[in-house]
């Protein structure tokens, strides 16, 4: 029985950490939000329909890895289809680093309607590499 609740306490504790871990990205990735994304997506990530995709209760985030890849190397080369709207603007990569861009995509993954248990990492980030 004490091996059990030394068990549950154990993994609470590691459950709180990530947790813990997850909310400090969010705020950090709103910040980074605020100073490059929101000129372009506009501060309830609707973005302009159109013009700018939303990210606001956006299908494209569904695709992580395509999201991941747009936000770190930017220049989308085809149309993209966001909510069912084309889309065939060009997005400068902001030069962030991998952290940055997980802290950024899990504010996004996390924000105006979207809610993910996915988190993301610098790790996970630094695995996605350039289509071309």
């Amino acid at each position: 029985m004490r091996l059990l609740i030394v068990i549950i306490f154990i993994l609470n504790g590691f459950y709180s950490y990530s947790q813990n871990q997850k909310i400090a990205s969010i705020k950090r990735g709103q910040l980074l939000y605020e100073d490059l994304c929101l000129r372009c997506h506009m501060p309830n990530g609707k973005g302009v329909q159109g013009v700018f995709p939303p990210l606001a209760n956006s299908d494209y985030l569904n695709d992580i890895t395509a999201t991941i890849r747009i936000i770190k190397y930017g220049g989308i080369k085809e149309d993209l289809v966001v909510n069912g709207v084309t889309y065939n603007g060009y997005m400068e990569s902001q030069g962030l680093s991998d952290d940055e861009i997980a802290d950024v995509a899990n504010y996004v993954l996390n924000s105006w309607g979207n809610s993910s248990k996915l988190v993301m990492d610098e790790k996970e980030v630094s695995k996605i590499k350039s289509n071309d």
